[in-house]
């Protein structure tokens, strides 16, 4: 029987990126499966005390430049710290997650890498439904039929955050397994022990 891990991210969220292809690797090679909830950190943050980046002090700002660009580094993958296209809304893509999520859990996650991939590596606009669809397209998915469901899917993800926050979630990336929760892509190691154990 496959372990449940509980996947909350942000399609705008560096650290989601940074993450993503480690916990499908971890997923894969354990025999876990990824529930995968784009959630709305405009909701998430100010429920649990978070401070959204541009109120944040320049000491924070600064700090979390210096840790991207380590972990950049560290990990070897490709990381603009300064994108183009951010901050950026992911509520369309974040829709078409969970639409195509529906359908097949596995295409919805490889959809979410390649909008994580988009803004932190590829200089793409999420918010804009053409780039979308192209991706999707790319994926081989049906990005129409995913974004036409978006006004449904968003109220999906309204009840999927507050349900995230009821959970003990308070940021993106989390991953929850049995009620354990492991907050931040830097946990993934924590998690792998967890689910081997």
């Amino acid at each position: 029987m496959s372990i449940p891990i509980d996947y909350y991210l942000s399609l705008a969220s560096p650290w989601s990126y940074l993450g993503h292809k480690r916990l499908t690797k971890i997923a894969s090679e354990y025999g876990c499966r990824i529930n995968i909830h784009p959630i709305d950190l405009s909701l998430v943050l100010p429920a649990t005390g978070g401070i959204p980046l541009p109120k944040r002090s320049q000491q924070r700002k600064d700090y979390r430049m210096q840790e991207l660009r380590r972990w950049r580094d560290y990990l070897n993958l490709p990381l603009n710290c300064e994108p183009k296209h951010f901050p950026v809304a992911d509520a369309s893509a974040a829709a078409m997650v969970i639409a195509i999520r529906e359908e097949n859990p596995e295409a919805a996650l490889h959809f979410a890498g390649s909008c994580l991939e988009g803004v932190w590596a590829n200089e793409l606009d999420i918010s804009d439904t053409s780039i979308l669809l192209r991706l999707a397209e790319e994926l081989d998915i049906d990005g129409e039929a995913a974004l036409s469901k978006k006004e449904s899917m968003l109220s999906v993800r309204e009840s999927e955050s507050k349900l995230a926050i009821s959970k003990g979630v308070y940021g993106a990336p989390t991953y929850v397994v049995n009620g354990e929760i492991f907050w931040g892509q830097d946990r993934l190691d924590f998690l792998e022990r967890f689910v081997t154990d």
